[in-house]
């Protein structure tokens, strides 16, 4: 891949703070809502081949703090699994099976994910 078309995850010195890997757009745009501190939501669309893995995830190795929330369907046990293999330190959040999909996951229901995991959330998503 040439320089100009590396994915900006693949600068190693950007593979600092906090990551959260999610499956598809609108699940990125919804945390984007709720989250108070500096995150980068990683976004795979869907199972990742080798050459997404190579762009995405590996860069994501020496990262302080990687977290995987991914969908409660198949595809999403799937991708989890690929992503334990890759990133054994990341810290797995889970939704929900009744939600199925982060997507559909009640903001309220993701900021309270995002809280136990001591990752900020905008303090206007938090109930007294």
């Amino acid at each position: 891949m040439s320089p100009k078309h590396r994915h900006p995850l693949a600068d190693e010195s950007l593979a600092n703070g906090k990551f959260i890997i999610v499956e598809g757009k609108t699940d990125r745009e919804r945390l984007l809502e709720i989250l108070a501190e500096p995150v980068t939501v990683v976004c795979t669309y869907g199972t990742l081949s080798y050459e997404k893995m190579e762009e995405l995830i590996r860069p994501l190795q020496n990262a302080d703090e990687v977290y995987v929330l991914v969908d409660a369907d198949e595809s999403g046990m799937k991708l989890r699994r690929q992503l334990r293999q890759e990133l054994p330190n990341a810290r797995h959040l889970y939704t929900r099976k009744m939600y199925r999909e982060v997507a559909r996951t009640p903001l309220e229901y993701l900021v309270k994910i995002l809280h136990v995991a001591h990752i900020e959330v905008d303090p206007q998503w938090l109930i007294p």
